[in-house]
This record gives C-alpha cells, sequence and structure tokens, in this order.
C-alpha cells in the first residue's frame, strides 16, 4: 500500500510504500484482545496482601468456656467474625502474568498496525526532529499535523529535543521503534509512524 510521507509542518514530503504483510492485514479483534489482556496482566503488580486467620499476632487461647455462658462457641479470637481478626479468602501476592507464544505477539502487532493503516489513523513523516525543546512550539506542529491524541514512534534512537518538547503535551506519547506495543497504539486515536521506523519495522518482520 502507498502512502503519503508528511513533514512535521504539515507538508507532503513524498510517497512510501508498506509492505501488505504488515500493514495490510485483516484486522482480527480476538488476537489484539488476548494481547492487551496479556500486556495488562503482566504489568499487574500483583503485591495486594491481606492477612488470614494463621498470620495474625493474636493470642491462640479459647476466648471462655465451650459450655454454660449461654453464647455461640468460639475458640480463636484470630476468627474472621472477630474485630481484629484475619480476613477470610483475601487477596494474596502472585504473578498474574501468563503466556503467550512469540509468533503470536509478532503477530498481534502486525494486526495493530494494520487496523491503524485501515482505519486511516497511521501517518507517516519523514523525520522527527526539532530544533530546540520547546513545548509550544510541539504543540504547533502537532496542530499543523492534526495531531490530538497520538502514539509517535520513531527509530531506534530519538531525537532528544523531539522528545522533551512532546514530553509535557497531554495525549501524546513518544517512543523508540523497540517500544512499540499493541496496548499503546490502540489507546491511542492516531499512529505516527517516522521514515526509520517504517523501515526498522518491516526489517524485524523480514
Amino acid at each position: 500500500m502507498d502512502i503519503t510521507i508528511k513533514s512535521l509542518d504539515g507538508s507532503d514530503a513524498g510517497k512510501v510504500t508498506l509492505a501488505d504483510e504488515i500493514f495490510g492485514l485483516e484486522p482480527r479483534e480476538d488476537i489484539l484482545q488476548r494481547m492487551v489482556r496479556w500486556q495488562l496482566a503482566k504489568r499487574q503488580q500483583g503485591t495486594h496482601q491481606s492477612l488470614g486467620r494463621a498470620e495474625i499476632a493474636r493470642t491462640g487461647a479459647k476466648l471462655y468456656r465451650q459450655k454454660g455462658t449461654g453464647r455461640a462457641r468460639h475458640g480463636s479470637a484470630r476468627a474472621p467474625q472477630f474485630r481484629g481478626g484475619g480476613k477470610a479468602h483475601g487477596p494474596v501476592s502472585r504473578d498474574h502474568s501468563h503466556d503467550l507464544p512469540k509468533k503470536f505477539r509478532a503477530l498481534a502487532l502486525k494486526h495493530a498496525l494494520s487496523a491503524k493503516a485501515k482505519s486511516g489513523g497511521l501517518i507517516v513523516v519523514d523525520a522527527l526532529k526539532a530544533e530546540d525543546a520547546k513545548t509550544k512550539a510541539a504543540v504547533k506542529r502537532f496542530a499543523d499535523l492534526g495531531l490530538a491524541n497520538a502514539l509517535i514512534v520513531d527509530g531506534a534512537e530519538l531525537d532528544e529535543n523531539f522528545s522533551r518538547s512532546a514530553r509535557n503535551v497531554a495525549h501524546i506519547d513518544v517512543l523508540p521503534v523497540q517500544g512499540i506495543n499493541v496496548y499503546d497504539i490502540l489507546r491511542r486515536q492516531t499512529l505516527v509512524l517516522s521514515k526509520a521506523a517504517v523501515e526498522a519495522l518491516e526489517e524485524r518482520f523480514k
């Protein structure tokens, strides 16, 4: 597929042919859903923890005698029904991540790229460079390109001035190509790739 290359000021800067095996697939929602679920589960901390009755530091003595009081039979002050007792079936620290084959993850990234290309949410720019790290200038550049909610992906090395200028702009994310992922692509309305990023992706999936 052919797509027009834009410059940061919004003008045309030629054309580029995108590989159909990467940007021309028919997107499958089930693949994208499984990949997003894998990403979110993998980054979940899982450090939630509550104390069960066996972990409570409290006396183990029987509260009162078994019979003759007219009250319910209780054997421990650590039981969940008592104030200060352990929590029944509470959360425990665990790893939420699960396995997903490497080839499936690569396929999901292709489908995410294809979904953006099919919906018209893909923009290719010639270079992502800035003369100075000014947020005001970055906001103007993004307005010229019509970007309000976007993921911007450059080559292996980010231009320091550009990344600094875009750092404080709301709803704009900037990543090197090795950090591109399905979740960030789908959560933003527009995907902006530099020519270097396109070349790196095509080399990666060759």
